[in-house]
């Protein structure tokens, strides 16, 4: 088996089928590649959604834990003091993670 990709048929609704076959149309690509990239982009925000749940929980349930990181991080805070400024790095964030950040 190389590097061919099998296919499968999964039930859409109609409304659903009809809104990917526009985009598909309008961005001139196939529809399976318009899935793969939405099933890409969901399991992104997932990943990130459920890694800002775990700190949160960490902060809230595990104050002593929470201390410990933050006197780590801390640490390599004052690592990169050698004058140089901060790059933005805002182009390499999904959308929604660079809207938080410019609303800071």
């Amino acid at each position: 088996m190389g590097s061919e990709q099998r296919h499968t048929t999964i039930r859409v609704s109609t409304l659903t089928r009809d809104k990917l076959a526009a985009i598909a149309k309008q961005e001139g690509r196939p529809m399976t590649a318009v899935i793969d990239d939405a099933v890409a982009e969901y399991e992104h925000r997932k990943f990130w959604e459920e890694l800002r749940a775990a700190v949160e929980r960490t902060r809230r349930e595990d104050p002593a834990g929470w201390a410990d990181h933050l006197a780590e991080t801390a640490v390599f805070d004052r690592a990169a003091q050698d004058g140089l400024e901060p790059e933005d790095w805002s182009s390499h964030l999904p959308p929604k993670e660079h809207d938080a950040d410019n609303a800071r």
